[in-house]
């Protein structure tokens, strides 16, 4: 199974989910979702998230099997 990483970046980064939302222009909802793991971003997006982090991609997955 594979999560993601975002909400842990996201605190060491000091950047708030809403902000996050702002930035790719989605909603608090999805964003939330996918930093509870709920729901899982597109590869596209998930680049796009690890861009404005200033992180690799591979900071933003964990394979949890």
């Amino acid at each position: 199974m594979k999560l993601n990483r975002i909400k842990l970046v996201l605190v060491e980064k000091e950047i708030s989910q809403t902000q996050l939302a702002k930035e790719l222009g989605k909603s608090f909802s999805t964003i939330n979702a996918y930093c509870s793991n709920r729901k899982q971003p597109s590869l596209d997006l998930l680049n796009k998230i690890a861009e404005y982090l200033s992180v690799n991609i591979k900071d933003l997955i964990v394979d949890n099997k």
